[in-house]
């Protein structure tokens, strides 16, 4: 099999987006995933696009945020007709019920120009008849989008396995990378090595341990998130809602999304009796009448927890070839537009989207083989 231009190692929706946006514009890329393309944290999340809380992230994410949503009603439209899987994009706008930091939102609001405005009973009521009673004003976002994340991720394995330039590698575990000369010569996998031009790790809460095998230390670490899914009747539930840090999301056919936890535990994805609850608990403080409605599933997923929630995007220090797409803790499939875009316009030597030194591995990294991760302060939601 001949070399690839590029490898691009982990096939959640950083990587899957990375490696349509290297084949449309002409390159040969491989995609190299050690389970089933999509089916980690990209399948296990809500699908809000937007960060929950917004104002509570510093403007290197809120730029990267900014700029994906507006991406992403295009992206569904293009692979539902490329693919026939329709990816759900929905923009019924948000209700925050409950929030203490308002003055704040509104600031944030004010000067990022988004539509951000706090409404009173009627309104809320007359948009989400089922919300918990006796609130008398609610914060509402009129532009927020959300997508069925399970589906944007089938659409982009649907549509990467029929382009000729993409070669999908999966249940291929890669093991390392083998450097000489301050090069990446190939991936090295179980399966024997794969050889390739340039090479983009897009491992998620896997990247650091991947980055070990160069001497760098990536603060990268896994923060567990449950979830469970109402089988509800359609239009119970109109739009994303969220109260106390947790939230409910509709599906188009009715289902009731319901999230999440934060447990550093990592890498154990069983889920408990405890959080479920919890869980049943919360969902049913914003929405009532799901008391009545059977609880369908309950999983959870790895988020890549990484300092102040900013995802790390570019060249990995020491090694020509080597590049970085993780780290995006809560918000990758929000942040996997630009994020991706914004490595993509670097490699090809394009006029960056965005600036990209807040993103950078320098100064945030440790090139000292064995040195402990940096651990994220927590981000109240």
């Amino acid at each position: 099999m001949a070399a690839s231009e590029f490898v691009v190692v982990g096939g959640g929706v950083i990587g899957m987006m990375t490696t349509l946006q290297l084949a449309d514009a002409g390159h040969s890329v491989t995609l190299v995933e050690r389970g089933r393309c999509g089916a980690e944290s990209s399948w296990a999340g809500g699908g809000i696009v937007s960060p929950l809380y917004p104002w509570r992230y510093g403007s290197a994410v809120s730029r990267l945020s900014g700029w994906s949503e507006g991406y992403y009603p295009d992206l569904a439209r293009r692979l539902y007709e490329e693919t026939g899987v329709d990816p759900e994009y929905r923009q019924k706008g948000l209700l925050y019920l409950r929030v203490d930091d308002e003055a704040r939102a509104l600031a944030w609001a004010r000067e990022e120009g988004k539509p951000l405005e706090p409404v009173g009973a009627d309104f809320l009521y007359a948009r989400e008849p089922e919300a918990a009673p006796g609130v008398e004003e609610a914060l509402w976002m009129p532009t927020l989008g959300s997508i069925r994340n399970p589906r944007l991720v089938r659409a982009l394995r649907v549509r990467l396995a029929a382009m000729p330039r993409v070669t999908l590698r999966e249940g291929v575990d890669v093991t390392g990378f083998e450097v000489a000369g301050g090069r990446t010569l190939a991936v090295k996998t179980r399966d024997g090595a794969l050889a390739g031009g340039q090479v983009i790790v897009c491992g998620g809460a896997w990247a650091a341990g991947l980055l070990e095998s160069v001497g760098i230390s990536l603060p990268v670490r896994p923060v567990k998130g449950q979830m469970i899914l109402f089988k509800a009747p359609a239009g119970l539930v109109r739009r994303v809602v969220l109260m106390d840090g947790r939230y409910v999301i509709p599906r188009a056919d009715g289902r009731v999304l319901a999230g999440s936890t934060l447990e550093e535990c990592g890498f154990d994805k069983t889920t408990d009796s405890r959080a479920r609850e919890s869980l049943w608990a919360s969902a049913t403080a914003i929405i009532p009448a799901l008391a009545d409605c059977e609880v369908e599933h309950h999983w959870a997923g790895l988020r890549p927890g990484s300092p102040e929630g900013v995802p790390f995007i570019g060249a990995v220090p020491g090694v020509d070839n080597l590049h970085v797409n993780a780290g995006h803790y809560r918000n990758g499939l929000v942040l996997a537009p630009a994020s991706t875009r914004l490595l993509v316009d670097r490699l090809l030597g394009r006029e960056p989207i965005l600036d990209p030194a807040p993103y950078a591995l320098e100064g945030r990294c440790s090139q000292a083989a064995g040195s402990e991760p940096e651990a994220s302060p927590r981000i109240t939601e």
